[in-house]
């Protein structure tokens, strides 16, 4: 009997869909919308997409009770 081996390789994805976003932090798209101040970009026209680095960046301030509520904190740390 012959055998065979399979290489598969996955790269996972760095930039996020806003539904992809959502699903990732865990909450529904409309409680994402309304409480991630994490600024999509777009990186090409048409094309907005959340990096998973500042959803990680969000969420561990929210663990450590920094807070990036406004648009301005937000930009103040890039």
């Amino acid at each position: 009997m012959s055998s065979a081996s399979l290489n598969i390789s996955v790269v996972e994805k760095r930039m996020l869909k806003q539904s992809e976003a959502a699903s990732y932090t865990g909450l529904a798209v409309k409680h994402f919308k309304a409480t991630c101040p994490v600024q999509p970009i777009e990186l090409r026209p048409g094309t907005v997409l959340y990096d998973k680095r500042d959803l990680d960046t969000w969420i561990d301030g929210m663990k450590t009770g920094v807070e990036m509520a406004s648009q301005d904190a937000i930009l103040g740390r890039l």
